[in-house]
Parts: C-alpha cells; structure tokens; sequence
C-alpha cells in the first residue's frame, strides 16, 4: 500500500491518498490536482508528487 499526502506538496491542502501502488495513488492525485486545484499535472508536479509518495 502507498500513501500522499498532498500538503507536502501544496501547503495547506490535507487531502491524503492511498492506493495499491504508485499509479493508483498518482492517478488519484492528478484528478484532484485538476478538481481542486485548477492545475494540470506537469512534468514537475509528477516528480514531486512520485518523490513524496510513500510506503503506507
């Protein structure tokens, strides 16, 4: 199981995501970025977000 959470990367947003692997939480993640946060993921987004998720 892995695990995000999204403040680490946006300060001040507590969503927390967990998933079976690596593509599900960053799947999870995308569609909220885009959702919530207005952003489409970039190549700098992705690689933030795939060095902060973590074993859960």
């Amino acid at each position: 199981m892995k695990a995000f959470r999204c403040g680490d990367v946006v300060p001040g947003c507590h969503r927390e995501f967990l998933g079976q692997d690596r593509e599900a939480v960053r799947a999870q993640v995308g569609e909220h970025a885009r959702r919530d946060h207005g952003v489409e993921p970039d190549e700098d987004l992705v690689r933030a977000v795939q060095e902060r998720i973590r074993d859960a």
